[in-house]
């Protein structure tokens, strides 16, 4: 091994995500947590100062030694320090696309909570965000300066309490909660103040590392935080690597700007190696491109990353969301790195009992059409107007299989399977309510900009209708004309040769229009049975006893107890079929 690319794996990356309610003190926390490791862990090495504070966007990082844990799980044989790196999430949208961006390579999630307030709208949706990316969490409560110290201690016993009910049903219940208070004062006093407890929280930090899982395989990720130049180099993208891995010469694609460069020179930690892989921190050197064209965003192997107007994603909705999932609405969608409003239709398996699809289209009997059904083009599926509603009524299944066809306001930029979430972002943040709506995984894309007249039509999504008519009058035992079923202007040739079924039991095909008001002629193949023909003469027996007044007296007659046998027209017509052609099974 190349002496650089021994370099590359004397330090162990962490990488923990910093999440919390506005005003929390995520920044300050970083900010002590990174100034403590540097003055207090590396007085003794000359460089503490210079790799202990990294602060850059978001990022900040400091070093340790590597704990013990780790050099008995085979750590020492690889690494020699333990850099931590703290992802500070500012603001909401923010939050929630880093997040998902970086979900594949957060270790461990801080959630900080100010211990005055307690567990507020946005703690509770950092813990949904943290349920989907991570599985470690260590819960900081901030701001005891703000405690009275005679009450200190009963009061962080109360709220620690609180938490651990809060988490009881997460995947965090027994998670470390520890108490701090990062900048005595607030933000506004002087820094003479020591934080109070970092340096037992970065023991805690120490205490729950393990050795993330890093795989150097598959198409490059990488999501870049920071852009800059330097003078004679050329511009330096600096990032955490999503999934893959790069090396010295490779060539790598900007897909936001459609532009691909060489990568020139690699470093980590500030020391040149020749390679980087899945979970480290690096900046990349490239020539001739400008810093301001990409602040963030990502890097990738040329072509791995595709750009779509619409895609298939799976859904499950999200238990504390409390508003409706309309097919229709609109939500805010993160998916990759970026967030783009989209309109959503959702869909499921047919309702059971309905109809089959055609036999070339069935499932075969031993794949059950229950969860984890896979998506695919060749079955059909049921709209819904509603998430998890069976036209109209709750779907019975406690979590049915569901999907949604998500069309972008905006070309996105992801990669197929990956995570994907719906929330209501202009909902008001004081409102106590969760804006995350629903959460899948990216199953299916539609590149192509004209996608509703390319590739919607492949999406069998269909809806049922039933229209009811009344029987008029009977021509002979074969033949009957119907009224009500449709509208005057309606173009009764659309409907031509479709089964119809009366309430007596026959069934028969329409056969056409009859006059110019919407009646049209049934012809029964079976022929009529004497029961049906004997109520149908009897009630135009006594419809001829009114005719003497006018025509339009029958015409106008009422529906209920005059007309005793009814027509009923079932069929389903596609939803993105351009010809609205109406089909039965």
């Amino acid at each position: 091994m190349s002496e650089s690319a021994n370099s590359r794996t004397k330090t162990l990356n962490f990488n923990v995500g910093v999440l919390g309610h506005v005003d929390s003190g995520k920044t300050s926390l970083a900010r002590a947590l990174s100034s403590t490791a540097s003055t207090a862990a590396f007085d003794k090495n000359p460089q503490s100062r210079e790799r202990g504070i990294t602060l850059d966007l978001g990022f900040s990082s400091f070093t340790v030694d590597l704990p013990d844990q780790l050099q008995d799980s085979g750590g020492q044989q690889q690494y020699e320090s333990l850099q931590f790196t703290l992802v500070d999430c500012p603001g909401h949208a923010s939050l929630i696309r880093t997040i998902i961006g970086g979900a594949q390579i957060i270790d461990l999630m801080m959630l900080v909570v100010d211990v005055v307030k307690g567990v507020q709208t946005q703690t509770a949706e950092c813990l949904l965000i943290g349920e989907l990316s991570c599985s470690r969490m260590v819960v900081v409560l901030n701001k005891i300066d703000l405690l009275p110290p005679n009450k200190r201690q009963s009061a962080i016993e109360k709220m620690t309490k609180r938490l651990h009910k809060t988490l009881e049903n997460t995947r965090f219940k027994e998670c470390p909660v520890i108490a701090v208070a990062a900048k005595p004062g607030g933000p506004e006093a002087a820094d003479t103040e020591e934080p109070h407890g970092v340096p037992e929280l970065i023991e805690l930090l120490k205490k729950q590392t393990y050795l993330p899982q890093r795989d150097p395989g598959g198409d490059l990720l990488m999501a870049v935080d920071h852009c800059f130049s330097i003078r004679g180099q050329g511009t330096v993208l600096t990032g955490t690597i999503l999934q893959g891995s790069l090396a010295i010469n490779d060539t790598v694609e900007i897909p936001a700007l459609k532009v691909t460069k060489k990568i020139k020179s690699v470093q980590m930690f500030r020391k040149p190696v020749s390679g980087a892989m899945q979970g480290d921190r690096v900046g990349v050197c490239v020539t001739q491109f400008d810093p301001k064209l990409l602040e963030r965003g990502v890097v990738c192997t040329p072509g791995s990353l595709r750009t779509l107007s619409a895609a298939v994603i799976s859904v499950r909705k999200i238990g504390y969301f409390k508003g409706s999932l309309a097919t229709r609405a609109k939500f805010h969608i993160t998916v990759g790195h970026e967030t783009v409003m989209a309109r959503v239709t959702f869909f499921g398996l047919p309702p059971v009992g309905a109809s089959e699809p055609p036999s070339d289209t069935k499932p075969p009997p031993s794949q059950p059409c229950l969860l984890d059904t896979p998506f695919t083009f060749e079955r059909e599926y049921f709209y819904q107007d509603e998430y998890g509603t069976s036209q109209g009524e709750a779907s019975p299944a406690s979590d049915p299989e569901q999907w949604a066809l998500l069309e972008f306001e905006r070309p996105v930029t992801c990669p197929l399977l990956c995570l994907v979430i719906g929330s209501k972002l202009d909902t008001d943040i004081h409102a106590n309510a969760c804006r995350l709506a629903f959460q899948g995984r990216l199953l299916q894309g539609f590149e192509d900009k004209a996608y509703v007249e390319t590739a919607l039509p492949r999406l069998r999504i269909y809806k049922t209708k039933h229209k009811e008519g009344q029987v008029e009058r009977v021509t002979d035992d074969y033949t009957v004309i119907g009224r009500n079923l449709f509208k005057k202007e309606t173009n009764l040739q659309l409907f031509v040769g479709l089964k119809v079924t009366l309430s007596t039991g026959e069934t028969g095909v329409i056969e056409g229009g009859f006059g110019q008001s919407g009646k049209f002629k049934i012809r029964i193949q079976e022929g009529l049975c004497p029961e049906t023909k004997q109520l149908l003469s009897s009630t135009s027996k006594k419809k001829g006893k009114g005719g003497s007044k006018g025509e339009p007296a029958t015409e106008e007659e009422p529906k209920t107890d005059s007309q005793p046998v009814s027509i009923h027209l079932h069929f389903k017509r596609y939803v993105f079929d351009s010809h609205k052609k109406m089909v039965q099974s």
